[in-house]
């Protein structure tokens, strides 16, 4: 999957200081991209749109 102009941005549930760091772009046309900060050259997951907003759901609703 091409990520080439994904405009990366690290999770605001991420924290501070911890590095373990979740990135996600979400500019691309009809896929979102994740990775890990620490690894940026590293494998993406690529999820269509609404499967992200789905799994972002999903773990919104957890305790």
């Amino acid at each position: 999957m091409d990520l080439i102009g994904a405009t990366w941005r690290k999770s605001t549930r991420s924290g501070s200081g911890g590095g373990d760091c979740v990135e996600v772009a979400d500019n691309l046309p009809n896929i979102v991209g994740v990775r890990d900060s620490k690894n940026p050259d590293g494998p993406a997951l690529v999820f269509s749109p609404p499967a992200w907003r789905s799994f972002v759901a999903q773990v919104a609703s957890r305790p």
